[in-house]
């Protein structure tokens, strides 16, 4: 206006629908007054956000270049593992790094990160974790550190929107409607006046700003240094963080907790199922409806699903391994939604809107993940009751991996079990000139007794036959010295059986048993009947590569030792079997890759509970002559000190090894 000498002038704004394609006017006349007016407060504003990101790096780099390791002297090993930590972030390097219990893998890798942010070696870090217990541990080790730097917890969106924000669409939610004009305050608040920024202290402030939390938590995160999140914000396909990992960024690194999880959460992620049965049901439910356009799309896909199970039924088959994806009925899925884009952009205020949008979804998830199908991919055709379910699933999501690990600068990717490695290079992503690192554990070798029944047969055909033995070998553990002591069964139906044994061989032995439906209640109870200096003897019976299986902290005397029933294979199926073949036409082991190493990583992390900190000691039992054949043993963790044993032999072993370990501690 200055540059043409105009004291007003007209300016207009056009919206357009992009269901109607109509469009609205709007037209406003501005002086020349009104727009400096204006112009000083938009940069103003932006000025002091460009001030606020100053003064924030100034502070972080600062902090982090004053940053010391925060406690006296480091552990047995932690200090080379924080080295090799600070190299493949400066060397934008991948690294797989076996690290034993004890090794404080959590602080080992946040602290040499954060140093080399401070040295600009790195902009933002990724901690990624399978479990919500994991993300505390990452929070507490920050908050050890004491760093002036922005960090978020991100969460799933059902954990963070407000209970009144339950099934209300964005256009009747209070905390969407307006959120833009509400974020730039609610942020800058908190940006000034938090540094850790978790669930409780984004909801505080959400509900300070009536904005949704969960969008909230998300737009904090482009301010933020270290984002510690699920693995699924990086490498799942449906929910990953576009703001983030749209394309690649050298700036970003990520950290891979407890990475064994990542191959079958990986597998999981680039697994979809789409059952005939929702849409059969959709059509019934719409049929008194005018909505005749959409039941013609729906009686389409059903058509082909008649298609597909038509020589499943001639052939009395219940289930079927295909090797394509089946072109006819993802082409009638894709019709539908694109249908269905159109449909619900009409149809505002539906009926049976939850059944509607569950069958939209299915198949547009089935359809999101057949987009990545290719020769590491299989389609299951299963019946139920006559209806067909069709499930497309990948049996080595390594290149799939490996893509989502390319959209950073690097990545660490560690845990206490990650053996062997080459195993889980390869199917974590792991480039050739990838990394491996394994430390030795910290801790004592001799206070840690593992004991293989040698002789005691354990397979599917000899269970009930010798469950009076592992009952006897479970009670010969507990009476050798009282305290507590978890036993793990592979299912919860040998589990159930080896409980009644127990208890009617023992009926005054304290037992608790793990059910597969504990709430979270349920759970923190269990863990909690752990007492530390226990005068009395407590069993407890969980399953084999469940929720007590990993991830639990029992220290000192809270955990005396445990008892693992098999070699924890996984059960033989459609799946697995595919799993099986598929690395054998590669030329590789291919029993060994789908059942042996999974089973026997539950097992490492089973026995894993035992040891926690240099003055815990205990035994762990397997209960299995398999474990003493050489293919198992040949990958056991090198620190375990094995002795095979009969049941005659079993209680002066036992006696042995407490006695030894007690006095030592005197």
């Amino acid at each position: 206006m200055r540059e043409y000498d105009l004291v007003q002038m007209e300016i207009e704004l056009l919206y357009v629908s992009t269901v109607t394609e109509a469009i609205e006017k709007v037209t406003k006349t501005l002086t020349l007054a009104e727009a400096e007016i204006l112009f000083e407060k938009v940069t103003q504003e932006f000025a002091a956000w460009v001030t606020l990101k100053q003064e924030l790096t100034a502070a972080k780099l600062s902090s982090l270049k004053a940053l010391k390791f925060p406690f006296s002297a480091y552990r047995q090993n932690q200090r080379e593992l924080a080295v090799a930590v600070y190299k493949a972030i400066a060397l934008k390097k991948r690294l797989f790094v076996e690290a034993p219990t004890g090794t404080g893998k959590t602080m080992s890798t946040l602290f040499p990160a954060l140093k080399a942010m401070g040295e600009a070696k790195t902009q933002r870090v990724f901690y990624l974790t399978a479990k919500q217990s994991t993300r505390q541990v990452a929070v507490q080790a920050l908050e050890i550190l004491q760093v002036d730097i922005r960090a978020v917890v991100l969460n799933a969106k059902e954990q963070m929107i407000f209970p009144e924000e339950k099934d209300l669409e964005d256009d009747e939610n209070p905390y969407m409607l307006g959120y833009y004009d509400r974020l730039r305050p609610a942020l800058k608040d908190i940006l000034e006046h938090e540094s850790l920024m978790d669930k409780e202290v984004i909801r505080q402030y959400a509900q300070k700003y009536t904005i949704d939390p969960f969008e909230f938590s998300l737009d904090i995160s482009l301010f933020c240094d270290l984002v510690i999140c699920d693995y699924n914000y990086l490498f799942d396909p449906r929910v990953y963080l576009q703001r983030f990992f749209s394309s690649q960024d050298q700036g970003n690194f990520f950290l891979i907790d407890e990475a064994h999880n990542l191959v079958n959460r990986a597998r999981e992620m680039y697994t979809a199922t789409v059952t005939e049965k929702v849409f059969e049901n959709l059509v019934d439910l719409l049929k008194d409806t005018t909505f005749t356009g959409l039941k013609k799309q729906l009686n389409k896909v059903i058509s082909q699903f008649t298609s597909v199970k038509e020589p499943m039924l001639e052939y009395q088959q219940e289930e079927l391994l295909l090797d394509e994806k089946l072109p006819s009925l993802t082409k009638s899925l894709q019709k539908f939604i694109d249908y269905m884009l159109i449909w619900l952009k009409k149809h505002q205020g539906y009926n049976h809107k939850d059944e509607i949008m569950e069958t939209f979804f299915q198949a547009y998830t089935f359809l999101k993940i057949s987009d990545f199908y290719d020769a590491t991919f299989r389609t299951r055709l299963a019946l139920q009751e006559g209806s067909c379910q069709v499930e497309v699933f990948c049996l080595n999501p390594s290149a799939l991996l490996d893509q989502s690990l390319a959209l950073g600068g690097g990545a660490v990717l560690f845990s206490a079990t990650l053996s062997p490695l080459p195993y889980y290079q390869e199917l974590l992503g792991g480039q050739e000139n990838s990394l491996a690192y394994r430390l030795a554990s910290p801790f004592p070798a001799e206070n840690l007794r593992v004991l293989v029944a040698s002789n005691l047969k354990m397979t599917y055909r000899y269970r009930q036959q010798n469950l009076s033995r592992v009952v006897k070998m479970v009670g010969a553990m507990q009476a050798s010295h009282p305290g507590n002591y978890l036993v793990f069964c592979p299912s919860f139906k040998l589990l159930d059986e080896v409980v009644q044994a127990f208890n009617q061989a023992y009926p005054t032995i304290k037992t608790l048993v793990q059910t597969s439906d504990m709430s979270s209640q349920e759970r923190q109870e269990f863990l909690a009947a752990f007492k530390d200096q226990p005068t009395s003897s407590l069993v407890a019976f969980a399953v084999l590569g469940g929720i007590f299986a990993e991830g639990i902290d029992l220290k000192g005397r809270k955990l005396e030792g445990v008892a693992i029933l098999t070699v924890g294979l996984p059960r033989l199926d459609l799946k697995n079997d595919a799993l099986k073949d598929y690395f054998d036409c590669k030329g590789e082991n291919g029993f060994l890759q789908a059942y042996q190493l999974p089973g026997l990583n539950n097992v490492f992390q089973a026995a894993g509970r035992v040891i926690r900190t240099a003055e815990d000691c205990g035994v762990v039992l397997l209960l299995d002559e398999r474990f003493a054949q050489r293919r198992y043993y040949q990958y056991f963790p090198p620190q375990w000190q094995v002795q095979n044993f009969s049941d005659q032999q079993l209680p002066a072993i036992l006696d042995d090894f407490w006695e030894t370990v007690l006095q030592k501690a005197h």
